[in-house]
């Protein structure tokens, strides 16, 4: 055992050893970094990690190390046999030009290393450490004060930015959210927008995957709110299913964004103002689908390069709706229509009258076509004598007004400049973005679901009754009790930000402009009426807290801090409060 805790110590420094190189690598954009000695440095690292993943796997005993320790020598296997291929085929070129073509599958390889290294120390902190709650903040914590330093390196930005901004671009990233105190265009290069891009992309999986993981730890009365405390909320009872399902969320993400990806490059291909258009691609489908709304065109998809390209606005609708609905309704469709074709096709197949799609869809799946259309409504009639007059055709003002009604809920891109839409109008993509996307999405606010079920409850109790019943079944009262409480930390956190940034900002700012940026903030949105960049340094603080705890959301929190571990099998005398 003391040989292979030595063995640990030394990972853990060929760790550090490879963070600090490629932080180096990316982070300081010398010329050195480009000359033959540092490729050759980067082969030497990689063939002597080799080496090392080697020597571990004979040294260990466990059988889950070594399983880690094989990956690891696999994944350094296959980049050193890509660079030998890549070293023949241009076996006639000097030297120095085939270094320079194996750095970048040398620096993609060890990055990937390095992530998976990562998760093998989170998944230890899992281990030695039980609370889930303070792991799952911790973690985002963690993410957020690295991206910030990883933004403040100088190859990441164009001028420079401080430790402010950069923590403030990092929360926004991780949170996906997409308020930006600089412009995420001009102000960071190509490897800042990675990091940014890189950030969105650990923040969108990792909620789902959290919440997937959690899901078994939290199960029962102390569940996060994306469970709500029901069985058809919560679709996995066994660990090894949480797992199952946190894999499917990866494989899922990947795959639609990758899709998405395709559609938006079939957009943009022949707009000459956009000079990277594979990279535009991937960075907008994962923003898009992630709900983050950051935008590296200058001012966002308001930019007159793209302000009428409908076809990219509906594609970016699509993937802001399905990163919105989440993996479990996917999932639960996908099931019914599998179910279905099977039956359809098999006949010895019994048909079962069983309940496939499940509460927590038929839910969800209302109440979004619910918002979705009646937004769509109330903005095209608001805003058809005000900024819809812009658009020529009636397709056009159809586009506009569905985009404007599904990039609050969450998603953030402004294909109108905000500032010119009527107080009504404003009102209500307010009163859109604190409801939000879905529950276990990449999307932020309270949820539909518990919009739902605060509005089902008020009619249940006008009408007498002690339970809300809802296609033939129950919800119990801890559901409702668990939406009321979100209903009210989100009223109390919101109001709290908006009087600080009263007392933060200028007397004359208008109550509208900060009210409209703190639901942004905590909802996760990042629609802005221009207020964010001209933001004071208290306010920035107060929008980070804010963009934070409405992301992990305060109940989480306070549920795996006050939760307790025994049961309680005895109650005291009940008692009525007036409340009317």
């Amino acid at each position: 055992m003391k040989k292979e805790s030595l063995l640990n110590y030394l990972y853990r420094f060929f760790d550090i050893i490879v963070l600090l190189f490629i932080v180096f690598d990316f982070g300081y954009d010398f010329e050195e970094n480009y000359n033959s000695p540092h490729v050759v440095g980067l082969i030497l690292l990689s063939v002597g990690l080799l080496a090392f993943n080697s020597f571990k796997f004979f040294n260990y005993s466990l059988r889950s190390n070594k399983k880690v320790v094989l990956i690891n020598m696999v994944l350094l296997s296959i980049i050193l046999l890509i660079c030998g291929f890549i070293s023949l085929v241009n076996s006639s070129l000097h030297s120095v030009f085939i270094l320079q073509k194996i750095k970048p599958v040398l620096e993609g390889g060890l990055i990937l290393y390095f992530l998976l290294r990562l998760m093998v120390f989170v998944r230890h902190i899992y281990d030695i450490y039980f609370n889930p709650a303070i792991v799952f903040v911790g973690s985002f914590m963690i993410l957020v004060l690295i991206g910030g330093f990883l933004l403040m390196l100088p190859s990441a930005t164009t001028n420079g930015i401080t430790f402010t901004n950069a923590l403030f671009t990092a929360t926004s990233a991780v949170c996906v959210t997409g308020l930006t105190v600089v412009d995420t265009a001009v102000d960071f290069t190509i490897v800042g927008q990675s990091i940014i891009i890189v950030l969105i992309q650990l923040g969108g999986i990792g909620i789902l995957t959290f919440t997937s993981f959690f899901a078994f730890f939290f199960r029962g009365s102390t569940s996060f709110k994306e469970g709500l405390n029901t069985k058809d909320f919560i679709a996995h009872e066994g660990l090894k299913d949480v797992f199952r399902a946190a894999l499917n969320v990866v494989i899922f993400t990947l795959g639609v964004e990758l899709v998405g990806a395709i559609f938006i490059y079939s957009s943009i291909i022949d707009n000459p103002a956009i000079t990277n258009e594979f990279y535009f691609s991937i960075f907008h489908s994962i923003s898009a689908f992630c709900n983050a709304g950051f935008s590296i065109l200058p001012g966002g998809i308001i930019n007159e390069t793209v302000r009428f390209n409908y076809y990219l606005q509906w594609i970016l609708m699509l993937m802001i709706i399905l990163g919105g609905l989440g993996h479990n309704i996917v999932f639960n469709f996908f099931h019914y229509i599998k179910t279905y074709v099977i039956e359809l096709f098999k006949q010895k197949v019994i048909h079962k009258k069983i309940r496939i799609i499940t509460l927590n869809t038929n839910i969800v799946i209302y109440t979004t076509l619910i918002l979705l259309v009646g937004g769509f409504l109330f903005l095209y009639v608001s805003e058809y004598n005000n900024t819809l007059l812009e658009h020529k055709t009636v397709f056009g003002k159809v586009t506009a007004a569905s985009f404007n009604a599904v990039s609050p809920r969450t998603a953030g891109f402004n294909a109108v400049d905000y500032t010119q839409m009527n107080v009504p109008s404003l009102l209500f993509i307010i009163f859109l973005m604190w409801i939000g996307g879905s529950p276990a999405s990449t999307a932020g606010g309270i949820k539909t679901s518990t919009f739902a079920l605060a509005t089902l409850n008020i009619f249940t109790v006008a009408r007498g009754k002690s339970r809300i019943q809802l296609f033939g079944r129950r919800i119990s009262s801890e559901s409702t009790a668990r939406a009321f409480a979100i209903l009210s930390i989100s009223l109390i956190t919101i109001g709290i930000s908006i009087m600080a940034l009263l007392i933060f900002e200028p007397k004359d700012t208008p109550l509208l402009t900060v009210a409209f940026e703190c639901f942004s903030a905590y909802s996760t949105v990042g629609l802005s009426l221009n207020f964010t960049q001209t933001l004071t340094e208290p306010s920035k603080y107060v929008l980070i807290a804010c963009m934070f705890i409405g992301r992990i959301g305060m109940l989480n929190l306070m549920v795996g801090l006050l939760r307790r571990l025994n049961h309680q099998f005895y109650e005291y005398p009940k008692a009525n409060i007036l409340i009317n």
